[in-house]
Parts: structure tokens; C-alpha cells; sequence
């Protein structure tokens, strides 16, 4: 693996955002999402009949999952503040992106951010799946590597997405909440029993829930508890206007196959034969950009709506460049990402062998 530095690649030209095109690509983005909702609530108040309805409301499902993870995409752009010229646009679209996507972006974006610093770097970092080294595999029993098997299989990927983008953050309210209202009691009924009454308003309280990713600071919770404070009664409008049932069974549809959809891309442009799995010691972060960090082969309009984070390799190189560069970009640099990983939409099944980390020779391996 030869050492190529960071300066040896043209990335400053294509560092320059542009308002206009974010803009514009939030317009062509959100226009498409309202006009089919709008199609849908037209299509299951007509006459047609049921079956008929459901054919119709397939390529819907399929293009309202796509624009889903392409507002995804723009929201992952925003927390990087590389979508738009200033940081106070990327932070107020990012959270309005984050509405749609019904997940809190601010806590979603600094979770994101640790796995750039650290990308290639597996004894930190574990990927999006928390990969096992192969030590702490063969310590488990044989259940519990049974269920490692099974709960990293791609099947998981559906549950695993509806998880991640329905239930999750509805949780980590929940759990936030619990935990405040426990620590508060608890402390108000030591300071009474101690009979401390003026320190009764004087409480600190650590409310981080159990998720890695939600909680960690002030800004974070307050994302967290405002994007639920505006999904919850959008879900609820949507309800009343759509029926109940039939919404909560699309939109769960929707938000189920398009997190599947981020999570296998992001999976398999980390996790894959050959991939940069360093320890500590001897981790680099370009070597983690370029060998650590695969490059789609993928049709045009698929790339259009993963907003191009196909280019992965020069992505991880510098997040900084909008995603309306990243193309030109990777095309400036080709000749010095010829040892960059290449996908082809065939080898995703592939990427799912390699969920162990060998720390002695510093690669992911498959179960044998």
C-alpha cells in the first residue's frame, strides 16, 4: 500500500459552495415529495378499485423511498456545513431535513463526524454494525455467535432501518424524560430528607440515554426534543388526513426501505475485502480516506438521489467539499485513487462476509 499525502491531491478549487445550487436542490428535492403525497391522498380517495389502487401506489412507494434518502443525503451535507455558504443555513436546513427524515440531525451529524475522524481506524471505530475483533468473537459462546451472525446478516438491514429511523428518536425522548424525572425525585427526596430545602431548584442531572449518539450536550438534546416536538404532531395531521392505518403503514414502508437503502451503502463502503482495518498504532487518516472508503459503480439517477456519495474516497478526504463537487472532484484526482476499492452494485451481497476485525494482521475477515 503505497503512501500518497494529502497535498499531492486538487481539492481547493472544489471547496467553493454555492447557495443557489443548494437551493436548488432542496427545491427539487421537496416539490416532488409534496406533489406525491398529494397524488396519494387523491389516489385513495378515488373510485378505483382497491387492488388497482395498490398497483398504482408501488412506484410511488419506490420514488418516495429514493427522495427519502436523497433528503438524507442533503441533511448529511448540511451536518458536514458543506451545503450551503453558511453555517447558519446548513444548521436550519439540517434540522429541517432531519424533520422529514423524522431524526434529530444535530446528534445524527456529530455521530457522523467521530467515524470520519476516525475512518479506517477499527480498534475506535467499529463501523456502523459495532464489528467484533476476532478475539472477542471466539470469546463469545456459540448462541452469541450465532446471533452475532444473524443480527449482521443484510436481512437485518429492514428492521434494523425501521429502527433506526421510526423508533429511535421517539425512544431517546422517552428515555430522556424518564431519566430526568427519576434523577429529579431521587435528589429532591435526599435534599428533603437531609433537609436542605434551599438547594431544592439546585439540581444537575445527566440525561444522556443509552444511544451513543443522542444526548452527549445541550444542543443535541434540544434537537432531539424539538424534532419531536414538530414529527410527532406532523405524524398526527397525517393521520387524521390520510387515515391512520394506511399512513402509518406507507410512511413506515418508506422510512423502512430507504434507511435500509443508507445503511447497506454506508455499509458496504467500509466493509468490504481488502478494506483499511488498522489498529491505533499505526492508522492514518488518508490511508483510511483512500483504502478505507469504497467507490460506487452505480447508475447516474441512483447517484443523483444518494447526492453523489458514491465518491466516497475523496468525501473522506475532505467532507468539506458539497456534494455538487464531489464528482468533478473525484474525476480531478483519478489518477491518484487507482488503488481505491470499486463497487459494482453485484458485489454489495459480498460486503456482508466481512463483519470481524483481525487486529493481529489488521483486516476484516469472514466468519469461517
Amino acid at each position: 500500500m503505497s503512501q500518497i499525502k494529502r497535498n499531492e491531491f486538487l481539492i481547493k478549487p472544489f471547496l467553493k459552495r454555492n447557495n443557489f445550487r443548494a437551493s436548488y436542490q432542496i427545491i427539487i428535492t421537496i416539490i416532488p415529495i409534496i406533489s406525491l403525497w398529494l397524488i396519494v391522498y387523491q389516489l385513495i380517495n378515488s373510485t378505483f378499485l382497491s387492488l388497482t389502487k395498490v398497483f398504482l401506489l408501488i412506484p410511488i412507494v419506490f420514488l418516495l423511498t429514493l427522495l427519502s434518502s436523497r433528503t438524507f443525503s442533503l441533511m448529511h451535507d448540511c451536518g458536514h456545513n458543506s451545503l450551503f455558504q453558511e453555517r447558519r443555513l446548513n444548521n436550519f436546513f439540517g434540522f429541517f431535513l432531519g424533520v422529514l427524515n423524522g431524526i434529530p440531525q444535530k446528534p445524527w451529524s456529530n455521530d457522523h463526524a467521530f467515524h470520519h475522524r476516525n475512518n479506517g481506524n477499527w480498534e475506535i471505530y467499529k463501523g456502523p454494525i459495532d464489528v467484533l475483533s476476532l478475539e472477542d468473537y471466539n470469546c463469545l459462546s456459540k448462541r452469541e455467535q450465532l446471533f452475532y451472525k444473524l443480527s449482521r446478516n443484510w436481512v437485518m438491514l429492514f428492521p434494523g432501518g425501521f429502527f433506526y429511523l421510526i423508533l429511535k428518536p421517539r425512544l431517546g425522548l422517552i428515555l430522556i424524560i424518564f431519566n430526568l424525572t427519576k434523577s429529579i425525585l431521587k435528589e429532591t427526596f435526599i435534599k428533603i430528607k437531609k433537609r436542605k430545602f434551599s438547594k431544592l431548584l439546585n439540581i444537575k442531572s445527566r440525561v444522556k440515554p443509552p444511544f451513543s449518539d443522542y444526548g452527549d450536550n445541550f444542543w443535541e438534546l434540544f434537537d432531539l426534543i424539538a424534532n419531536n416536538i414538530i414529527v410527532i404532531p406532523l405524524w398526527i395531521f397525517m393521520c387524521k388526513w390520510l387515515g391512520a392505518v394506511f399512513f402509518l403503514t406507507f410512511y413506515s414502508i418508506i422510512s423502512t426501505f430507504s434507511a435500509a437503502i443508507l445503511i447497506c451503502v454506508f455499509f458496504v463502503q467500509h466493509n468490504y475485502e481488502q478494506s483499511y482495518a488498522s489498529n491505533t498504532e499505526n492508522w492514518d487518516i488518508v490511508n483510511g480516506a483512500i483504502h478505507g472508503s469504497s467507490n460506487l459503480n452505480i447508475p447516474n439517477w441512483l447517484n443523483w438521489f444518494l447526492a453523489d456519495i458514491s465518491f466516497h474516497s475523496i468525501h473522506h478526504l475532505s467532507e468539506r467539499i458539497p456534494n455538487y463537487n464531489l464528482r468533478a472532484c473525484h474525476e480531478a484526482n483519478i489518477n491518484l485513487l487507482h488503488q481505491s476499492k470499486v463497487l459494482n452494485l453485484t458485489d454489495f451481497p459480498n460486503c456482508f462476509k466481512y463483519i470481524i476485525w483481525d487486529s493481529k494482521n489488521e483486516k476484516l475477515i469472514p466468519i469461517k
